[in-house]
């Protein structure tokens, strides 16, 4: 049965009140990894992983770069494009949408649009997000791209550019597999959608760096889609922090927790991509093939805890800092011939608490001198901080202004530079003889 056929069952039962009123109130590359340690956490599932939000950093992994369907967790790579076609402004979130007859007939979750039904962008989309509705997932692509062939095309695109791995595809915008599209099943590929758990860690990565407006919709227990609508679209994230005061919720609920997708197929199991926030750190959890919908949430909490209990963003080096390699950097035309350079920002990574982390510090300066005048906080130079496999950059920035020296300055210093130049090659030169 898939994910959609198990949800009806569900929204009638939540329609029927048995879970209460209170229930219906709520391109850029990928950052590399650095190795998880070996710990077995016991999961019940094919694949799972834990990222840092901010730094990329694996904190965990288990058959993290085995190719698995992921049903609805393919609904992300649609949200991303989505989002990134508001961004360009190709598209509005007030532009309105008329549901196709592909989009009003696909199966599973949704069941929200008739044909040719005239909906928002942002209504589709916060019904993809809170309620993984395969027809508003469908007049998007559509909807973006003129065919969800072609929206299929850009998601593969994508992919490619986001890292994934090599064996991934999607062959449709909503995760569901081959036999489920019916008559819609697309012609011009073949097998099915398939990604791992590193490559959903990864999308989930630039969606909340990117896209950070993803987490008003998915951090909605429940909306209704139209206001004249009976029962509102309930989200199937049972772990989000908005379902606190559930009863039959909150044994589920992890405090912090805002997002990101969950999956079901026959074919894929259960799958979740969390994310939740503790004391300033954002985790990145995924689960795939867990036993049922109730267990991919229980490994969740496994993960999320593993990875907040663990671990904490540590400062390795601070902003405005001076290094010591390289405290000046040499400019042109300036009154002076250098200018006093420090860190314009800090340097995080994500260590294991109580640890105290063996970095490696190289400055330098910009290849191309930069001419006078200049200004406090000009780039002047990069250091690269390197701990375990990981590298992160930041610039060295002028603590002062300076001037361009006068003609006058300029004109004698060229002179001295120039004797100086003589003296030198002709006590080199001696030095060879004698």
């Amino acid at each position: 049965m898939s994910e959609g056929n198990r949800k009806r069952k569900w929204f009638g039962w939540i329609g029927s009140g048995v879970l209460g009123l209170h229930m219906l109130q709520l391109f850029l590359y990928a950052p590399t990894a650095q190795a998880a340690d070996p710990v077995d956490l016991k999961l019940d599932g094919k694949a799972a992983i834990v990222m840092e939000a901010s730094t990329g950093q694996v904190l965990f992994d288990f058959n993290a770069d085995e190719i698995l369907p992921p049903a609805s967790m393919s609904k992300m790579m649609t949200e991303y494009i989505v989002m990134e076609t508001i961004k360009s402004g190709k598209i509005k979130w007030e532009d309105v949408v008329t549901t196709s007859r592909y989009a009003a007939d696909v199966i599973g979750s949704g069941d929200l649009l008739a044909f040719q039904e005239k909906s928002t962008v942002k209504d589709l989309f916060g019904a993809m997000s809170i309620y993984s509705a395969n027809d508003a997932t469908v007049a998007l692509a559509e909807y973006v791209a003129g065919t969800e062939e072609n929206f299929v095309k850009m998601m593969n695109d994508t992919a490619k550019k986001l890292g994934f791995n090599a064996q991934s595809q999607f062959i449709n915008s909503t995760g569901l597999s081959r036999a489920d599209l019916g008559k819609y099943q697309p012609a011009n590929t073949t097998g099915e959608t398939q990604i791992t758990a590193r490559d959903a860690a990864t999308l989930a990565y630039h969606i909340v760096n990117e896209h950070k407006e993803v987490l008003e919709y998915s951090s909605i227990p429940a909306k209704k889609f139209r206001e004249k609508d009976k029962d509102p679209m309930i989200n199937w994230n049972w772990m989000l922090d908005g379902n606190k005061d559930s009863v039959n919720f909150k044994k589920y609920v992890y405090p912090g927790l805002d997002g990101l997708k969950t999956g079901h197929t026959d074919e894929a199991g259960y799958c979740f991509t969390g994310t939740a926030v503790k004391n300033g750190m954002r985790l990145i959890t995924v689960i795939m093939s867990a036993s049922s919908m109730e267990q991919r949430f229980l490994e969740t909490r496994k993960l999320l805890d593993y990875g907040f209990n663990n671990f904490e963003m540590k400062p390795v080096l601070a902003a405005k800092s001076e290094i010591e390699s390289l405290k000046t950097v040499n400019i042109k035309k300036g009154v002076k011939t250098n200018v006093p350079v420090v860190t314009e920002n800090n340097v995080d990574f994500v260590v294991k608490k109580g640890e105290t982390p063996n970095i490696e510090v190289v400055a330098a300066p910009n290849e191309e001198v930069k001419t006078a005048p200049i200004k406090t906080g000009d780039a002047l130079g990069k250091v690269t901080v390197k701990y375990g496999g990981l590298e992160k950059q930041v610039n060295l920035v002028a603590t002062e202004d300076m001037e361009k020296g006068s003609w006058f300055r300029l004109f004698f210093r060229a002179i001295k530079n120039f004797f100086g130049n003589i003296f030198s090659g002709i006590a080199n030169g001696l030095k060879n003889v004698f």
